[in-house]
């Protein structure tokens, strides 16, 4: 599958952001060679499984222009990189505690010349600046994560949604967010790929963490 899926969703990109997404695959080839940043199995669907997969919390939340978002357990760049070429005006901070990630990140950050990237190779909870929003991908259960996120938040709120969580999860939520505030949208609403189907995004505003 190519890139051709973002604009399939995303068709108002610009030129310059076409031609970024087109840039992942050949990137993200050359890093798996090294690094097994994606799995084997799935670089052929690394735009469905990955960037479009990434891409759900845009459909979510548009990131107003200033916006300060901390990716956490970043992996290989997921959801930060898609989300930063989609929203060039936002600031994303990528973090994970492997160390052979982040390079990875950056290389990729490098070759797209991506400015409003920066990253750490550093724990959640080794960070200590504030941000609008936290994203990540299935990284830990619920209410883990959340633990992870004392401090994290800015005040000022000037997006559609208060500042807070966007989270990727995939199955029944059900048990793990009990006890818990949350709104679930289910990506199959945006998205017409089966590998959608079960796939998620939970919100929680800042003031419920």
């Amino acid at each position: 599958m190519s890139a051709d899926i973002i604009l399939k969703y995303f068709p108002d990109i610009s030129d310059v952001q076409k031609e970024q997404f087109k840039k992942l695959e050949g990137v993200y080839a050359e890093w798996n060679h090294k690094i097994n940043v994606i799995s084997r199995k799935d670089t052929a669907s690394l735009y469905e499984k990955h960037i479009l997969h990434s891409l759900g919390i845009a459909k979510v939340m548009a990131f107003a222009e200033g916006t300060k978002i901390l990716d956490i357990g970043t992996g290989g760049g997921f959801p930060g990189v898609p989300l930063a070429i989609l929203f060039p005006q936002a600031h994303f901070t990528l973090v994970d505690s492997i160390g052979k990630k982040i390079s990875v990140v950056n290389a990729v950050a490098e070759a797209l010349d991506l400015k409003n990237i920066t990253t750490y190779h550093a724990r959640a909870e080794q960070v200590k600046e504030k941000f609008h929003f936290v994203v990540s991908r299935a990284v830990t259960q619920m209410p883990v994560f959340l633990t992870w996120l004392k401090g994290k938040f800015e005040k000022e709120n000037f997006n559609t949604k208060h500042n807070g969580v966007l989270y990727l999860k995939g199955g029944d939520l059900a048990e793990e967010l009990a006890g818990i505030r949350a709104e679930v949208f289910n990506l199959k609403n945006y998205f017409e790929e089966d590998f959608f189907d079960t796939k998620k995004i939970v919100y929680i505003s800042k003031g419920h963490v």
